[in-house]
């Protein structure tokens, strides 16, 4: 595709022509899919919705396209359009089938991904390939009322059946290698959450300040690939993890949530540290704006420090 997705129908137009002899595309119902792409040994299976992907995404098409274009691995897609959560028994079946064909003992290395619905997909369907490895971007435990009545974030969903198979995501991951929650921990409700993953088997790896847009965040800081790769490969740490994420510190939409949690404290000498801190490294209009109104507050308590320079 030479142009960038812009439907549903584009993003599975791309996908299909991916799949090529040895692939399938199937529509499961009206608003489930899923795309196999048969490539090398190693084997991506994703799941976002299309919304997100056509929003998120580079081109407006599925991340795994980037791993079977660029690194040879093979690519299972599931495609969900709306608030599913991919509670369907349409997508049961296909993974029953694929689980009775021995698909995913065909390779060398299973890695579940996805982000928010998609990352409670991650977990609740990597029970099909025990020993796979997850990586799930806030991703829900369950929004079963009775478990979770706490979230009141999707009143619709909370009407899906997270009580039958492949329901409550923490208890099915528990088969795989590993199982890499990425979250951040300042968002109340995504905190709880991944709370709910536990084991022996989970790694808890924290983005503090980028909110709900972690995993956008991470495409844009070149970052979410290489993860996902070194996850795979059996070799991401929370220390290489960590290393990777010093990126944030050129990175806008991260140092604007820092800004935007530092106001929220009322806190301006902190305020007017970072950023004096930010505008020594860039040009921020927007933070020397906050920076020139802290000096003002500081000024006019009687606390502003010789050393802060006026933007």
């Amino acid at each position: 595709m030479t142009r960038p997705a812009a439907s549903a129908q584009e993003v599975l137009d791309a996908l299909r022509a991916e799949t090529g002899a040895d692939g399938f595309q199937h529509l499961l119902d009206d608003d489930h899919s899923v795309s196999y792409i048969a490539r090398g040994p190693k084997l991506l299976v994703t799941f976002e919705r299309i919304q997100d992907t056509l929003e998120i995404a580079e081109h407006g098409l599925p991340l795994g396209l980037d791993f079977a274009e660029d690194k040879n691995w093979s690519v299972l897609h599931f495609a969900a359009s709306g608030d599913t959560w991919f509670r369907s028994a349409a997508v049961y079946a296909v993974l029953d089938d694929m689980v009775d064909d021995a698909f995913f003992e065909e390779f060398d290395a299973v890695t579940f991904y996805g982000a928010g619905m998609g990352g409670y997909a991650a977990a609740a369907f990597s029970v099909v390939a025990p020993g796979a490895t997850v990586v799930a971007i806030s991703p829900q435990a369950t929004l079963d009322p009775e478990v979770a009545e706490w979230d009141g974030r999707f009143p619709a969903s909370r009407m899906l059946d997270f009580r039958d198979r492949y329901g409550y995501a923490p208890d099915m991951a528990e088969g795989a290698a590993r199982m890499h929650v990425v979250y951040d921990p300042c968002e109340t409700l995504d905190a709880v959450h991944a709370s709910l993953f536990r084991g022996d088997n989970v790694a808890h790896l924290r983005c503090r300040h980028f909110r709900h847009h972690i995993a956008r965040s991470l495409r844009e800081m070149d970052v979410l690939h290489r993860l996902i790769e070194e996850a795979a490969e059996g070799r991401l740490t929370r220390a290489g993890f960590y290393a990777l994420m010093r990126r944030r510190r050129e990175h806008s939409r991260f140092l604007r949530n820092l800004l935007f949690d530092l106001d929220d404290l009322d806190r301006p000498y902190l305020t007017a540290l970072y950023c004096a801190h930010v505008l020594s490294r860039m040009n921020a209009p927007a933070f020397r704006r906050r920076l020139n109104a802290a000096r003002a507050r500081l000024k006019d308590a009687g606390a502003l420090p010789a050393w802060l320079p006026e933007a």
